[in-house]
């Protein structure tokens, strides 16, 4: 009796087993720790939190479906507070105390090129979030960015802007340069004059100023208005940026065409704080929500991130940073389940080799560990005719921007010059 229950028992089992969907066997033993040091407090912050969000996103699909190699994944992260100081340090930390497997690098260039010494003396690979050209003097064969930038770095930001200006009748002759001093608004102003000069075009005036320390901007865009140029580009971080809208604003300024480098325009919430006084500035973007660039993953994202974003007070859309947050990190998880290894050296070499397919699109590393192929974008901002609360649905869609250039991602004309959009 006892031996024909157990094979009823069995039975049941079996088809029990046959009737349930198949399910990704659960991840057993020491997890694997990813550390990395993110920008959660300071100018980076909004861009730095949704990232971290797109992050959090991919750890809990990966885990779900069995980890990697096996084995749960844990993120292990530390605020840098948008800052150099604290990067080194908390690398130190991540390797010596928390004895973390893996790490990544930081979102931002200034962070990034901070921690960096500390990844090349350890042979770790790193793979930074939205750098610029952070691996030009260290030429790390370890090193990946994950940033549309494509080969000529530098350059990559303006490019669009000046091919743009260039195609103008008539063509426009002199350019002002404002730029942070820390190490993007460098690298993209040294990228600007490279494209000023490739279009023949004069610089007449070319200044820095403090990066995250400057109050009042009325001064520098009068020094700038007082040097009459055509076209006035900027290379600056978030608060700069909000800052040199307003002051353009409050002076008057009319140069024929405005923008350029301009970090923090990208997020919801700057957005909705400017409104209005963003018509006709033209500005990179690396990502919008087009027909032309929107995959089925990227749209199933951002639905996650999206539903989750209000509860952790990050940007409501996530189209900036969200998205690219959970491709890093994507391509690194796929990296290490290609290697089938935590070894640096053999996922550095799969990582160079390989195409990723992400929910931006394929990635494919190349010189330097930049992208094989840029895909940087210009879009200018228009027919904003009040302000807009961040939730309001126009920040959505691309009724307010129109993306310039790459051509196979254009869906609109500029409106020049920059007068004819206020």
């Amino acid at each position: 009796m006892i031996r024909k229950f157990s094979t009823l028992l069995a039975s049941a089992a079996i088809a029990l087993a046959l009737s349930t969907p198949s399910q990704a066997q659960a991840p057993k033993g020491e997890p694997i720790k990813i550390g990395f040091s993110m920008s959660l407090t300071g100018g980076l912050a909004p861009n730095g939190k949704q990232a971290l969000l797109g992050m959090q996103i991919w750890e809990e699909e990966i885990n779900a479906k069995g980890g990697l190699l096996g084995r749960p994944v844990k993120l292990i992260f530390y605020d840098d507070q948008s800052q150099a100081a604290p990067a080194p340090g908390i690398y130190t930390k991540l390797l010596d105390v928390d004895k973390v497997d893996l790490i990544l690098g930081p979102y931002a260039t200034v962070p990034a090129a901070a921690a960096m010494t500390v990844a090349v003396q350890r042979k770790k690979v790193f793979q930074i979030l939205f750098g610029l050209d952070v691996n030009d003097k260290f030429k790390y064969d370890r090193f990946f960015a994950m940033i549309p930038t494509g080969p000529d770095t530098k350059p990559s930001f303006t490019e669009g802007f000046f091919e743009v200006a260039a195609a103008q009748n008539p063509k426009p002759q002199t350019v002002a340069l404002s730029f942070a001093d820390a190490e993007f608004g460098q690298n993209a102003c040294e990228g600007a004059r490279k494209n000023a000069a490739k279009h023949g075009m004069k610089v007449v005036y070319d200044k820095s100023y403090p990066a995250f320390q400057t109050v009042d901007y009325t001064p520098i865009i009068r020094a700038v208005q007082a040097a009459n140029p055509d076209l006035y580009v900027v290379c600056s971080y978030p608060p700069d940026s909000v800052g040199i809208v307003k002051a353009v604003n409050e002076v008057g300024f009319k140069p024929k065409m405005i923008g350029g480098a301009m970090v923090g325009l990208q997020a919801t919430a700057i957005k909705a704080q400017l409104g209005p006084l963003l018509n006709g500035w033209v500005n990179y973007e690396t990502w919008v929500p087009s027909k032309e660039m929107s995959l089925p993953s990227t749209e199933e994202f951002l639905k996650k991130y999206q539903a989750r974003a209000a509860a952790a007070g990050v940007d409501p859309l996530g189209y900036y940073l969200g998205t690219w947050g959970y491709a890093y990190i994507q391509v690194y998880g796929d990296a290490i389940k290609g290697a089938n290894s935590l070894d640096d050296g053999k996922i550095a070499e799969y990582m160079h080799k390989t195409t990723f397919k992400t929910i931006m699109g394929d990635i494919k590393f190349g010189k330097n560990g930049e992208w094989e192929k840029g895909r940087m974008l210009q879009v200018q901002y228009h027919s904003i005719k009040q302000a807009a609360g961040i939730n309001d649905p126009l920040w959505r869609g691309m009724s307010y921007q129109n993306v310039l250039t790459p051509s196979q991602y254009k869906t609109g004309s500029v409106i020049y010059p920059f007068e004819k959009a206020k």
